[in-house]
């Protein structure tokens, strides 16, 4: 059975069961903030769990992809050694709200695997819930009961908190569950010991296959759990490890979702995949990495610098190094297995197939910039200073060095590391990894409090598309903290206040409360929630408040967003359809625009994206919302939607000229294109292989820096004269400066070499050594250096400082040649003497510099190091 029936089949058996299918949402988790990615396939019903969002559908199943890389369940180690854990996998679930509970669930979970699945019964081990004492729970016996109408007792097994009390993270939803495994060892394994002995102790071929999780409770921040306001199922079967099952092998590797992708790089490697261990180990970790990195790629999360889009860089470049090092494949190659993950999964995940050519673009060029620093990073690894690592543990401050230098992930570290049998101090790591944040002043991780409700309210909504203020209540708030103290986070009844989201910044205002104004610094959206950010809390919490946005950033705001909208609409008429929004800004200030494209942009091009866009301005084209539209419908539409964006059923489409731009929108908008006034592009540039970024300005903002520029070039035209052509004017006088500059550096050329002609008279001979220690004039501060390694190159032991003033400053150059190196000279010697010029100064062994302002202290500087170099017996 291949993995397509066996998908299709779940859904076919839950849909029949009157489960709705949903399809999987991006694993780019944008909505919580807990969250970088969806680890499992509960995270897009978390609001549904906890009781903030209502029970429109109370069955549902889906094919969620999961990514596990990171926090609580993280499988990136186990991945490619084992033959079952996988950083990205399909997650199978069928789900219940408030409807049915454990007896169904236990039933079809049974039905499924044996009448449909045909999976052998006798091979089939369940496990349930002990109990734990320090949350107050008992064991599981009516899960034990019901397992115990399809299974005997021996097959039925208990287990603690850690293998059976399923929990997302250390607060959210959780509650006991009941695990599925199954034994797929041969009959004479099974006969020499029972599986009831192998259960949850990682054995390759007793593995777990589904695990059915009964939801009860909610963890708070304190720890405590408390009932959820309705029992809910949530299960969770892996298609990887199923398919493995089904197509009768032992490794989910030899299954076909990934034996294609493994057999391509087994042809780029020009090796076999069971050639020997390593070289099976990295085909399957690149193989599971791809597929990870793809998937993230295709719901809007490239490879960044930091949060998510760092843990996806992290998973590429160790998909890199196994390619490098175990495969000696040196060259980019992992962008070419994008074309066959697209293959197998064309009209199952229609992202990867429509972005194919961006992701394998994307992966090429993190490929290119990674293995330009691999090879000296491994180099520098595998020579390491013995006193860089004690009793078998490389100094934390080296794997830092790595991390920061050749841009090696710890986790890759310690992977080499335990590959040669040693272990890295991670503590050191981290201390050295939070001096640079602090250094660089990064922000301090959130730490946030449970929530004190003040007036209940089951639909807190929003209002802002109508409305900029409203009487409202406070329903409930929270305190956080972060290095600037104490804020507080507050949820209305009724708000006006546009959350960020969409590439559109939160809108900013007050909150009265009687005579009191306290200013809204933050508007974010979080489980459905609009979160209020203040410093301060009203004085009486349960009194009715007004929350009044700032009109005038509103409407800056929107006259932003809409043209973006145009500026999207325009670039797709005169670049290409092939133009997609890959990110966007909006404030009242400016907007910013990424998109897919591989060239910079001409002039051309720029000014007729610029005169579509005013012209569709002075058109005063008004703006059609249409809410609460079926997302099908919309789509039919031609409505443009976001790849990585999550879409509910129902969503608002912002239409100006339906020829022109229809978008997929929550934004703020204006009323008639005409409001936006005028819009000017003042920047194009390259964020990244193959994205473009267009900066832009409106209104107010757009004819302040028209007028600037105007009044820039009207200033050089002064200063000209006014010629009939400034552009060639201006042309022509940088050519002048050109020509200029070269009769100049050849003067300058000619001038140090008439001072080292002068100064080889100078030179002193001290013993088999060579001295030059003189004050000179050349044409500028470079030629120092240039006269100085001049000597160097000349002589074989030679010993030079040459000292000049420029504006009246002091500039020192030592230069001692290699035999001398020994003695550590140039940089020592250089910090000894340079504050005699009142500056500072340094190097290397056998070049250092000095600045200083004491030009008057030169003379001195000049003695104390012909003193040091005459006296000091090492030299003779």
């Amino acid at each position: 059975m291949q993995s397509k029936s066996i998908r299709e089949k779940f859904l076919q058996f839950f849909i029949q069961k009157s489960h709705q299918h949903q399809s999987g949402v991006p694993i780019v988790n944008k909505e919580d903030p807990s969250l970088f990615f969806v680890n499992a396939g509960m995270n897009p019903f978390k609001d549904i769990l906890l009781g903030n969002q209502p029970i429109d559908t109370p069955r549902v199943v889906t094919v969620q992809p999961c990514l596990r890389v990171s926090g609580k369940h993280n499988d990136l180690e186990e991945v490619g050694v084992d033959t079952y854990h996988h950083t990205l996998f399909e997650m199978l679930g069928n789900w219940s709200f408030g409807d049915y509970f454990k007896e169904e669930a236990i039933a079809w979970a049974w039905e499924l695997l044996t009448a449909v699945y045909h999976l052998p019964k006798e091979r089939i081990y369940a496990t349930i819930f002990g109990g734990d004492s320090q949350d107050g729970l008992p064991k599981d016996h009516e899960a034990d009961s019901l397992w115990g109408q399809y299974l005997p007792a021996d097959h039925i097994l208990s287990f603690d908190k850690a293998d059976n009390f399923w929990e997302m993270g250390a607060q959210g939803p959780c509650g006991p569950c009941s695990e599925i495994h199954l034994d797929i060892r041969s009959d004479g394994e099974r006969k020499a010991l029972p599986a009831s002995e192998l259960v949850n102790t990682g054995h390759p071929q007793v593995i777990e296959i589904w695990n059915l999780v009964f939801m009860q409770y909610n963890r708070q921040a304190s720890g405590k759990l408390v009932d959820l306001p309705h029992k809910h199922i949530d299960t969770g079967m892996g298609l990887e490890r199923l398919a493995m099952v089904l197509q009768g092998k032992t490794s989910n590797y030899d299954t076909d979702i990934f034996t294609p992708l493994i057999q391509r790089i087994a042809q780029i490697a020009g090796k076999s995949y069971h050639q020997s261990t390593t070289i099976a180990v990295a085909m399957r970790v690149i193989a599971d990495h791809l597929r990870a990195v793809a998937f993230a790629i295709a719901d809007g999360q490239p490879p960044a610098h930091a949060k998510a889009g760092y843990v996806i860089r992290r998973i590429l470049r160790r998909a890199i190094r196994y390619g490098y090092s175990h495969l000696a494949i040196k060259e980019p190659f992992i962008h070419q297995l994008v074309a066959v993950l697209a293959a197998q999964m064309e009209g199952v995940y229609p992202n990867l197939t429509h972005q194919q050519g961006y992701i394998a673009q994307l992966i090429q060029a993190e490929e290119a910039a990674f293995l330009k620093t691999l090879g000296t990073g491994l180099h520098r690894f595998n020579h390491l200073d013995p006193s860089k690592i004690h009793q078998g543990v490389i100094e934390g401050r080296v794997a830092f060095e790595l991390y920061d230098t050749y841009g090696f992930p710890l986790d890759l570290t310690l992977l080499m590391a335990k590959e040669k049998g040693l272990m890295v101090d991670e503590a050191g790591f981290q201390q050295a990894l939070q001096a640079q944040k602090a250094r660089a002043q990064k922000d301090a991780a959130l730490s946030q409090g449970d929530w004190q409700v003040v007036h209940p309210s089951d639909d807190p909504s929003f209002v802002g598309y109508d409305q900029l203020a409203v009487t409202t209540a406070i329903v409930q708030w929270r305190t956080f903290t972060n290095k600037a103290g104490t804020a507080y986070q507050l949820v209305l009844a009724v708000t006006p206040f546009y959350p960020a989201g969409g590439g559109q910044v939160a809108d900013t205002g007050v909150i009265r409360c009687g005579s009191e104004s306290i200013p809204v610094v933050d508007v974010q959206k979080e489980h459905g929630l609009i979160l209020h950010t203040v410093d301060q809390l009203p004085a009486q919490l349960e009194l009715p408040v007004v929350a009044e946005v700032d009109p005038i950033q509103r409407t800056l705001a929107a006259n932003n967003h809409t043209a973006t909208h145009l500026l999207q609409a325009a670039l797709q008429q005169i670049v290409g359809d092939h133009v997609v929004q890959k990110g966007s800004l909006v404030t009242p200030n400016l907007l910013r625009f990424d998109f897919a494209h591989p060239t910079k942009l001409s002039t051309t091009q720029i000014e007729a994206v610029e005169a579509i866009v005013n012209q569709k301005i002075r058109a005063n084209i008004p703006c059609i919302e249409q809410r609460g539209l079926p997302l099908a419908a919309a789509k039919a539409m031609g409505a443009q939607a976001l790849f990585g964006e999550k879409y509910g059923p129902t969503v608002r489409v912002i239409t100006f000229d339906p020829t022109f731009s229809i978008e997929l929108c929550g934004g703020t908008h204006v009323a008639h294109t005409g409001q936006i006034g005028f819009f000017k592009i003042i920047h194009e540039t390259a964020i990244g292989t193959g994205i473009r970024r267009i900066e832009a300005l409106t209104a107010h903002n757009a004819h302040h820096f028209v007028t600037q520029q105007s009044a820039t070039l009207n200033g050089v035209a002064n200063l000209l004269h006014h010629p009939k052509d400034l552009l060639q004017a201006v042309a022509k006088l940088l050519h002048e400066k050109k020509q200029l500059q070269k009769q100049l550096m050849g003067h300058q050329a000619q001038a140090v070499q008439q001072i080292i002609q002068q100064l080889s008279h100078q030179l002193e001979q001290v013993g088999d050594r060579y001295l030059l220690i003189q004050t000179i004039q050349p044409p500028h501060p470079h030629a120092l250096q240039q006269i100085a390694l001049h000597y160097k190159a000349q002589y074989g032991q030679i010993f030079v400082l040459l000292a000049a003033r420029f504006e009246q400053q002091a500039h020192l150059v030592l230069s001692v040649s290699d035999p001398l190196l020994p003695y550590n000279h140039a940089h020592q010697m250089m910090q000894s003497i340079a504050p005699l010029i009142d500056g500072k100064g340094g190097g290397t062994p056998f070049f250092a510099t000095a600045k200083g302002n004491n030009p008057a202290g030169i003379p001195a500087a000049l003695q104390a190091a012909r003193k040091a170099f005459v006296y000091d017996k090492r030299f003779f």
